[in-house]
């Protein structure tokens, strides 16, 4: 079963989303404008890495009705003057394959001179699953997902890896239903990730073992500085990197100084650096002593100043 959008109206779409792409101007946070993920042979002195907004950072905006999904890439602009972002499926859950809803994102991005860089999918099944049926469908329903992340102008989506059996077991299966999608993916120039986001995921070895058993090169993994459970957090991202097509920059409180209490900035952003990543970081604000707009902001701040100090 294909949710492949008709071919005139896909080329239509990521025509326009192109074009929205080439008007991207250079700012604090846009060095280059197609660059995302690893990038050979940086100039010395040259920026370490580029800041992009995920969705997430604004869930209770959003879902309070406060914000709107086709004003994301204004308020990004506008409010945090950050010129990349990084949308989650389930605030337009079902127009995955409304033309007219994905061209006006498009439009919108455009008049706001803001690239889209990836889509993150939930709930569209476990691409794991022990029942090869229902593996095959949850491969099935998030083709609509690569169409509609090609068609506004993304080079990638976000999927999970969930599945049900034992440690190698897991492996194999989420591998397979992986490496389906990425096939498909892969004929539309699309990126598949796999975020550490729950369950076995969340095992930094796991996850680099499964991503290297699919061994495609668009299908890689998006480390998390948060979502490891029982497991250090500056192991599971250093696992994570050699794969990585993108970094999720998750964080939750901060000091009077700036600094975030739960995460060592200046050490993860050293292991993501070092790793020879100078793509998008994606900040996800998830705490609760700030509301979300100063949560970006501090760490929109954060970043900068490792940046720079990075970059000196």
């Amino acid at each position: 079963m294909s949710h492949a959008l008709p071919r005139r109206d896909f080329l239509r779409l990521a025509t326009a989303a192109t074009a929205g792409a080439s008007l991207l101007s250079l700012s604090d946070d846009i060095y280059a404008q197609n660059a995302q993920g690893k990038k050979k042979g940086a100039k010395k002195g040259a920026p370490k890495f580029k800041i992009s907004l995920a969705q997430w950072s604004l869930h209770k905006t959003l879902n309070a009705g406060k914000l709107d999904n086709k004003d994301f890439a204004k308020t990004a602009k506008e409010e945090f003057k950050i010129g990349a972002i990084e949308y989650v499926n389930q605030f337009f859950k079902d127009k995955a394959e409304d033309k007219a809803y994905l061209a006006e994102l498009v439009k919108r991005q455009q008049e706001h001179n803001v690239k889209a860089l990836l889509i993150m999918i939930d709930g569209e099944g476990a691409l794991g699953d022990s029942d090869s049926a229902k593996r095959q469908k949850a491969v099935e329903n998030h083709y609509r997902w690569v169409e509609a992340a090609k068609a506004i102008g993304c080079t990638t989506i976000r999927v999970n890896a969930q599945s049900t059996k034992d440690y190698e077991e897991s492996k194999k299966l989420a591998a397979d239903g992986l490496r389906r999608l990425s096939e498909f993916a892969k004929d539309r120039d699309i990126n598949v990730i796999v975020e550490n986001h729950g369950g076995l995921s969340s095992n930094g070895k796991w996850l680099a073992e499964t991503i290297a058993t699919v061994g495609l090169k668009n299908c890689g993994t998006l480390p998390d500085f948060g979502n490891f459970y029982d497991y250090d957090r500056y192991q599971g991202v250093t696992e994570l990197m050699p794969y990585a097509k993108a970094v999720s920059a998750k964080s939750y409180d901060f000091d009077a100084s700036g600094k975030e209490t739960k995460i060592d900035y200046e050490r993860m952003m050293k292991i993501v650096v070092d790793a020879g990543y100078n793509g998008y970081i994606g900040i996800e604000y998830e705490g609760k002593n700030l509301d979300e707009y100063a949560g970006i902001k501090a760490t929109k701040k954060l970043l900068v100043s490792i940046r720079r100090a990075m970059t000196a």
